[in-house]
């Protein structure tokens, strides 16, 4: 099956409960073939599964950094549960999305800061359990990220799907530096690019777009959040009335000949090897591609 991939879509977001399914057949008649939908918390798992098992896209199962302040301390139990009761499902792609959050100041005080790590750790462990590619949150955590992945695949024997200590996911909405890029990379990561890129004035994160490696790169939403410049109103538009713009991922299309523009290839082209990338990064999307009606 041709076409996009927006392999990071919260459509179980609020912003979308009133017409996700109209959201959802705008971008397949845009060419978005396929969504990937990670959870945020665990009230929301059955809601992520329910919704890619009715749109025919997939889902992931985490606990996001940004949820962890309300998190129970039973919830990576649950978690572990939830990945056992749906191992056989073709539709569970990942462990996602997790990770580390250094933006939010509360999440880099004791003890929010600590009990962040605790829950990236752990479910990072329990992605090796379950044999699990990650989803990950990266927001000025790069390196913490890093010494996270190295030091768990040294201590857990590597699950089914695993290539020795390197592990398979996404660095969903990257936005780090070459080096920290290459590092992602030699761990097994793919980099997820989204509506970011198209503002002109993130010219380090185009220039990161332009120079990376063309099997390293996947497409992204995020939607709702992470809107394109064309959404994007600032703070005196908004008190002024003017509301912002819903990304959706009927955008990504268009985000995409953004970057197509920026490395000078045709967009059959980078649909191809972001599909191509996609299913690298998560396995069991190959079988969704294949045969999408599974």
């Amino acid at each position: 099956m041709q076409g996009w991939i927006d392999t990071h879509c919260h459509l179980d977001a609020p912003e979308f409960a009133a017409d996700v399914v109209a959201v959802r057949a705008r971008a397949r008649e845009r060419g978005v073939v396929h969504c990937v939908l990670p959870a945020v918390q665990v009230a929301d798992f059955d809601d992520v599964r329910r919704l890619a098992r009715a749109s025919g896209d997939s889902y992931a199962l985490g606990i996001h950094p940004l949820y962890v302040k309300d998190a129970l301390d039973g919830d990576l139990a649950r978690l572990d549960t939830a990945l056992a009761a749906h191992r056989d499902d073709p539709r569970l792609v990942a462990v996602g999305e997790i990770g580390l959050d250094y933006f939010v100041p509360e999440l880099c005080a004791s003890p929010l800061r600590e009990r962040q790590e605790h829950f990236y750790v752990e479910q990072l462990r329990l992605a090796r359990k379950h044999g699990l590619p990650v989803i990950l949150h990266v927001r000025r955590s790069a390196d913490m990220l890093l010494k996270g992945l190295r030091a768990v695949a040294k201590e857990v024997t590597p699950g089914a799907g695993v290539d020795g200590h390197r592990w398979r996911g996404i660095a969903h909405a990257f936005n780090g530096s070459l080096q920290q890029a290459q590092a992602f990379i030699a761990q097994g990561f793919k980099l997820g690019f989204g509506g970011a890129l198209t503002y002109e004035r993130a010219q380090n994160l185009r220039r990161l777009a332009t120079e990376l490696p063309l099997d390293a790169i996947v497409l992204e939403t995020d939607a709702p959040d992470m809107p394109p410049h064309w959404l994007y109103t600032t703070a005196e538009q908004r008190s002024a009335g003017q509301a912002q713009g819903r990304n959706e991922p009927g955008e990504l299309p268009r985000i995409a000949q953004e970057l197509a523009a920026l490395r000078q290839l045709a967009g059959e082209e980078l649909a191809a090897a972001s599909q191509r990338n996609a299913c690298a990064a998560l396995p069991r999307l190959t079988a969704l591609m294949d045969q999408p009606g599974v």
